[in-house]
């Protein structure tokens, strides 16, 4: 059996600076119309700054959990915008760091109900740029040491996708 789902029609019912959500009717692959609640998203594009063994995150506050969150810096692609491009001008906004970006994965943050790709680049010849976070956005920055953010992950302190696949394949590429 081929499991694909053909869009018959599509509602959108929100269009916003960040987001789109659609609601599609589809066809599905056993030939019954089924439902899909959708949200587009532009994509993300993020970096994960190792130095000295010491892994750069920022700290901000996240309105939809109403907490602070460490995270890898990271953030949105403007329409049309190359990835790598996004990473570095959010790497130099967040954290006032220049870095050669090495693309290290892509991940689909939640693909049940939304298209968002995530590219994540490792940094590589980090040098000082300046930080200019955007005027909507309060960053703090960190470098914790790599063993002590696996701890983090795992005690559920840091549960930022994005941040644990980035950590994780780092640690597997690195043999750590």
């Amino acid at each position: 059996m081929i499991f694909f789902e053909k869009k018959l029609k599509s509602k959108t019912l929100y269009s916003g600076k960040v987001v789109t959500l659609e609601i599609d009717e589809v066809l599905l692959p056993n030939g019954k119309n089924g439902i899909r609640e959708c949200i587009r998203h532009s994509g993300g594009a993020a970096v994960l700054l190792v130095k000295d063994g010491k892994v750069l995150l920022v700290k901000q506050f996240r309105y939809p959990y109403g907490k602070e969150t460490y995270e890898i810096p990271a953030g949105k692609l403007n329409k049309g915008e190359d990835p790598l491009k996004a990473a570095e001008r959010e790497l130099e906004e967040e954290t006032g760091f220049k870095a050669k970006l090495v693309h290290a994965l892509n991940i689909y943050p939640s693909p049940g109900y939304t298209d968002e790709v995530i590219h994540i680049y490792f940094a590589e010849g980090i040098e000082l740029g300046r930080q200019n976070p955007d005027d909507d956005e309060f960053v703090t920055n960190e470098f914790i040491d790599f063993d002590i953010v696996l701890k983090m992950i795992e005690r559920g302190e840091i549960c930022d996708a994005k941040t644990v696949a980035a950590v994780y394949k780092y640690k597997c590429e690195k043999n750590l």
